[in-house]
């Protein structure tokens, strides 16, 4: 690992501590080196506060250091209002001498802009180190700027036979205790959180964090029709929720439905969600929704927990079009990571 390789690995482990509280911003890291030595450091700590360049400038001691410094940062500067002034224009404002980039910003009021910038105000700027890991890290942010739509997370438990539940339709609890635990720390990472009609009549979820310290995701619930009942425990709790329906559209608390007509799919209920700048799905639905995803080949990551249950009969877990990337064991459980590279 040569030297802006070094730096750019602080950098990209400091916008890390962003995870969970940026979206739908990316997570950035910055470092400012003088002479061999990191003299300054920062990350995007919160929405709509500063940038992580913003953050890493103001931490250095002595600013008449900066003209000869490097800036090494995770994603493109940016070069356009926000909620944040430039901050391409910060870094040309304190004459920075050389500007290491992980990766370009996919936005496309950014693009390439800040780097531009940057190099037309005489600013040596190297770009793609470590690029991969950039991209790695804020792969939410790269689906929600290329794909117009939040990042989606598919999660189910299944049993050692493959079924999602018994043929009466219970399913409680396939996964071990410390499994669930797991997803409840899940839940806290993503903006908000899908069950279909089916599953919130038949286990009256909660889908709130209980078991991790951590926010409560937007509860999404696909009702086509309607036709769920008013004593179900997401419209009793005073939690946001989004119901998505073909026709009704009403406010009653923090309950909100939302009438998509005939652009009642998953892509439609994916646009609106992405409209609200919610950047991440974490769907915990039963068949006929998870499969719903599947087959319009919209979901980036599945999280499968295997038991050692079996059930013999019942309804199937959905099938994936591909391999599992990694397994892990969970407890007793096995626990598989999929990928969906388009």
């Amino acid at each position: 690992m040569n030297k802006d390789e070094l730096y750019m690995q602080r950098a990209i482990d400091l916008a890390k501590n962003g995870f969970g509280s940026v979206s739908p911003n990316p997570m950035v890291g910055a470092v400012v080196v003088y002479k061999d030595k990191i003299v300054g450091e920062g990350w995007h700590r919160e929405y709509g506060g500063p940038h992580a360049e913003v953050n890493a400038l103001a931490s250095v001691s002595n600013p008449e250091i900066l003209s000869e410094s490097t800036v090494y940062v995770t994603l493109e500067p940016c070069s356009h209002y926000g909620k944040t002034p430039p901050c391409a224009d910060l870094l040309i404002k304190h004459e920075i001498k050389r500007v290491v980039v992980c990766v370009e910003d996919p936005n496309p009021e950014v693009s390439g802009r800040g780097i531009k910038r940057l190099r037309d105000a005489g600013i040596e700027v190297v770009t793609n180190v470590l690029e991969e890991e950039g991209k790695r890290i804020n792969r939410r942010f790269f689906v929600n700027q290329l794909k117009s739509r939040p990042y989606v997370i598919l999660k189910w438990a299944e049993t050692s036979d493959g079924y999602l539940a018994r043929t009466d339709g219970s399913s409680k609890w396939i996964s071990s205790p410390e499994s669930r635990v797991l997803v409840h720390k899940w839940r806290a990472e993503e903006d908000s959180i899908l069950v279909g009609a089916n599953t919130a009549i038949t286990d009256d979820p909660s889908l709130n964090v209980r078991d991790w310290q951590g926010p409560d995701p937007v509860r999404v619930v696909l009702d086509p029709d309607h036709s769920l009942p008013g004593n179900l425990k997401l419209f009793q709790d005073g939690g946001p929720t989004l119901c998505y329906t073909r026709e009704f559209s009403g406010q009653k608390a923090s309950c909100e439905w939302i009438a998509l007509g005939n652009e009642y799919s998953v892509q439609g209920i994916l646009k609106d969600l992405f409209s609200r700048k919610i950047g991440s799905l974490l769907v915990e639905g039963g068949s006929k929704t998870l499969n719903q995803f599947i087959r319009k080949d919209v979901w980036d990551e599945a999280r499968i927990f295997v038991s050692r249950q079996t059930f013999g009969d019942g309804t199937k877990a959905p099938r994936l079009p591909a391999n599992a990337l990694k397994e892990e064991i969970n407890f007793t459980d096995r626990l598989l990571y999929y990928e969906n590279i388009q």
